[in-house]
Order: C-alpha cells, then structure tokens, then sequence
C-alpha cells in the first residue's frame, strides 16, 4: 500500500518542488567580448561559454543577486556607442536599452558632456527590486528604476554646482578616461548611497543622490598637489564590508585606506606592505564574513607607473586584521617575468567556505583559489584583456 500511495503521488503531480540550486559562476568582462565560466560547488573544474558579444568592449558584466538569473552587461560598440545589454534568463538572450545612459542636454554656452562609456554597474537595494545604478566615464551617476531598460542622471551629483570642479584637470588625463565608479548601497538603507571618482574623491548621499558630501579626510595626493582640491584626488576602488557596513576600504592613487564611520577620515593602512611592493594597486576584495580580512592586487606605482606586477612577480596580499599586517600569497603564480595587473573591477570572491577568489589579468588569464588566496591555479588563458570578473551565483 506504502508503495502503490508513493507511485499515486508521482503520478499526481503532487510531490514536493525541490528548490532550484544555484550553480557557481564567473562572468568575465573583456576588451572583446564577454565570457562566462561555470563550475560546480567542488570549484574544482570550469568550463568557458562561447563569447558574448564578441568584438564589443565590455566594462561591466553583472548578475542581479535579488532574483539570481536577471543580468546587466555595460558596453561599447563600433556601431551604437555607449550601451547597456539587459538579459533576464542568465544570458542566453540579450536586449539592448531602451535608453541608455546620457547626460542631460546644457544650455547654450555651457559645456557639454557625452557619455564615452558606461564603466560601473550596482544593483539597487533588495526593497527596490527594479533599481539599477550605473557610473559611466566621465564621471557620471544614472539609476534606472525598470531593470535597466531605461535610465535617468542623478541630478544631484551630475548637476551639482562644484562638478566641473570634482572633474578638474584629469578630465582628460587618465589612460582611459575619468570615471565615477564604486556605487555603493548601504544594505540597511536604500537612500544611503556611497560613490567614488577618478579624479573628483569618494562621496556620500543619504537622500538617494539628492545632496553629497566629500569624504576625504586623510586622503594623500600626489607630491607638490593640494590635497583640498577634490580634483586631486583618485580612488581607484572603494569597497564596504558586508559584515559590516560601517566599515569602508579604499584602493588609492596613494595609498590603501580603511575608514571607520560615523568617522570622516581615512586612515592610511598600506604602510605596512612590504616597502619593495608599495600600495599602489587598482582592486580590493573585501570578506564578505569578516571585517578585518580584505586583499589587495598591487602593481607598480614607480615612476611612470608601467602598470606591472612590481618585478613581474605577481602576488595577492592578503590582511586578516585590517590593514595592520600584510600576507603574500603567490603560491602556484608565476615566479618571474609576468609583466601583467589587475585591473580595478576584475577582482572578486564567492560566498563559499572557504572563501574562492578569482581575478583576471591585462594579459587575459582568468586565475582562481579555493582556499582564500593560499594557492592559485590558473582556470582560462588567452582571453581578451580583462577589464571585470565577478563571481555569483546563477539559479537554474
């Protein structure tokens, strides 16, 4: 009878739906294209989509946490220029915006700013589902409140009275152009809202980017610069903690930073790299467990700044007490001549334990550890240069 009630109940349809399992994945963003690698909770073997959108320059390519399938690709294409690829089934199809990201028309005698390419994407806080924001070169700050299909500048930061000011001299100055990057949303406050620019600082709205405030106390600037003009100041990546969003890093032109709030000044921790190293480096992975445990990439700031693995000996370093002491961790990289960086967005870490850590490299190598930077194994090779990797979770 206990037999023949299962087999009813098959038939019936009436057995319990288990719930979708999510699978790891690692979406890459590159010169020419993007890419998307997928494993198992193993992370032990990966296999490589076909590219999407091959040919395009891809900055950003970003899944939606708040449903698991919804994604947002930022791109530049030869023919349509600046744009935004929208995909709701984890990037099997793709639509491009409606309307993308651009800055409002100016007046007569004004100067007028085109969008060369959006840089950053962010998803809006989980109690606004549909909220997208979206930082773009130059320096630029757009929501979306449609899922991305269309979207509108934050008057308050791109109409604000000081930003050609916050622009300045690097306007033009950067190797590829200046840009707002590092949105971020306070996880308990949708209307809290952080940004940082290259050049023009890290700031911060508490009214959804109706008004901002500079934060940049303690910040160093360039020798023989005025560390009072925001002008002068060039966060490359500005991370929060999950574990505690009252802690802020920051991956500086000079230096490497952590800020406590409610305080307003930065606090210089880089000083404790190895002096032959320097601080000097584009992105940051931020635990997302623990507070005090963070990595940086860094690369060669001496000199002309070639933008190598200072010695062409790549490393990750890794501090589990907030910047007080620093661990290298180069094990399975190349011991010399691996004159490669790492760029600001293509960094990131899994929710696994423990912890998996992934980043791509200007030469396009996508590296991978599964022990929080103790070893590194190398999971794709001959890709694109690459610009963004972010690991996530796909539901099927």
């Amino acid at each position: 009878m206990a037999r023949k009630s299962v087999r009813s109940t098959v038939l019936s349809g009436q057995r319990p739906k288990r719930a979708p399992s999510p699978s790891l994945a690692v979406l890459v963003a590159t010169r020419k294209g993007a890419f998307v690698l997928r494993s198992d909770s193993t992370r032990r073997s990966w296999r490589l989509s076909k590219p999407i959108m091959l040919g395009h320059i891809v900055h950003h390519l970003l899944l939606d946490p708040r449903d698991g399938r919804s994604m947002l690709m930022a791109a530049r294409t030869g023919h349509l220029g600046p744009t935004v690829f929208r995909s709701a089934d984890a990037g099997r199809t793709w639509k491009e915006a409606s309307r993308p990201p651009a800055f409002r028309q100016t007046g007569a005698g004004q100067k007028k700013h085109v969008v060369d390419h959006t840089f950053w994407l962010t998803p809006g806080h989980p109690s606004e589902p549909k909220v997208w924001y979206a930082g773009t070169s130059p320096q630029g700050l757009f929501r979306s409140e449609d899922s991305g299909d269309t979207w509108e500048p934050v008057a308050g930061l791109n109409d604000h009275p000081e930003y050609s000011q916050w622009m300045g001299w690097l306007e033009n100055g950067t190797p590829d152009g200046p840009k707002l990057h590092s949105v971020l949303v306070d996880p308990r406050d949708a209307a809290h809202l952080y940004v940082a620019m290259s050049s023009g600082g890290v700031h911060e709205s508490l009214d959804r980017g109706t008004t901002w405030t500079a934060l940049v106390q303690g910040e160093e600037v360039v020798e023989q610069f005025d560390a009072s003009r925001l002008d002068f100041h060039d966060p490359h990546c500005v991370r929060l903690s999950p574990a505690n969003p009252d802690r802020l890093y920051q991956q500086n032109h000079c230096g490497i930073y952590r800020l406590d709030r409610p305080g307003v000044e930065w606090t210089r921790i880089g000083r404790s790299m190895p002096k032959s190293v320097g601080d000097i480096g584009f992105p940051m992975v931020v635990h997302p467990r623990e507070v005090d445990t963070l990595w940086v990439f860094p690369m060669d700031g001496g000199g002309v700044w070639p933008r190598t693995s200072p010695g062409g000996r790549p490393a990750a370093y890794r501090s589990r007490n907030g910047g007080g002491s620093w661990q290298r961790q180069d094990r399975g990289l190349p011991r010399r001549d691996a004159w490669w960086t790492v760029k600001r967005q293509a960094m990131s870490a899994d929710a696994a334990d423990p912890l998996g850590l992934y980043f791509g490299t200007t030469s396009g190598e996508l590296w991978a550890s599964r022990n929080e930077g103790e070893s590194w194994s190398c999971i794709a090779r001959h890709l694109p240069e690459i610009y963004a990797v972010e690991a996530v979770e796909l539901r099927r």
